[in-house]
């Protein structure tokens, strides 16, 4: 069966004997997993095939939304899941893959890392242009690329690590208040100018698209934070959760 598309039923994790499934009524988000690797999709290797290409990621991190690309292109690949807290981003194995010790890493099946949430994804979107997951004609693609950049850099590089990484910005814990309500400032923000260029559109380019992968990973943020998403967002992640895709990652990540 060397195209067999299978599923595994059940993830395991070595230190609590857990299941994805298990996982699913833990508070947001469950970073406290221990790494271990977790085939997404299987199917047997024929001799002289490139081997799967290795997602290395963070349950409920920007990192999803990488993994619902690769779910979306329904290539086998595999995901590695790598545990912030417990340090492993910084640890040996994974400074070889990735020295900039952040996430999504991806190995492609020539062995060579692909890092930056942009990086990938435009990657992912050129070398399967039959996906469509970027529009063909410059003023679309810019689109998409300014929403990428936006949603990267503002929403979670200004406002939610605000939120999730406070002591990034400050080593006095008497200003991590602040620094936080700061960053759901700058979410808030964002999600507002964000909700404007959604008007009368599906999707960030009318089709789902590699900008849309992004935005979803920053509305989920804040649909488990409590922060109220504007209208137009909204109905895009609610969008966004009817997608078979997405349904799969989220219950691969413990969360559905």
């Amino acid at each position: 069966m060397p195209w067999a598309d299978m599923r595994l039923p059940r993830r395991h994790y070595k230190r609590t004997g857990e299941t994805v499934g298990d996982l699913a009524n833990r508070p947001f988000p469950p970073w406290e997993l221990v790494l271990e690797t977790v085939s997404v999709r299987l199917r047997e290797v024929l001799p002289g095939e490139p081997r799967p290409m290795k997602l290395y990621m963070t349950p409920g991190s920007c990192s999803t939304g990488i993994h619902i690309l690769l779910e979306e292109l329904g290539i086998p690949f595999e995901v590695y899941l790598v545990n912030l807290p417990a340090g492993d981003h910084r640890k040996p194995e994974y400074l070889a893959i990735n020295p900039k010790s952040t996430i999504p890493a991806l190995v492609r099946d020539d062995g060579s890392a692909l890092t930056e949430f942009q990086a990938i994804a435009y990657w992912l979107a050129r070398t399967y242009p039959k996906a469509r997951l970027l529009p063909e004609d410059p003023e679309g693609a810019a689109r998409v690329i300014e929403m990428l950049a936006y949603v990267v850099g503002t929403l979670h590089g200004q406002g939610f690590a605000r939120i999730f990484t406070t002591e990034s910005f400050t080593s006095n814990e008497a200003e991590h208040e602040a620094v936080r309500a700061r960053g759901r400032e700058i979410a808030e923000r964002g999600f507002a100018i964000v909700n404007e260029t959604l008007a009368g559109k599906d999707y960030v380019a009318g089709t789902f698209s590699i900008a849309d992968a992004a935005l979803f990973y920053t509305e989920f943020w804040a649909d488990k934070l409590g922060l109220d998403l504007p209208g137009h967002c909204l109905a895009h992640y609610r969008r966004m959760l009817e997608r078979p895709a997405v349904q799969r990652v989220l219950r691969e990540e413990g969360y559905r």
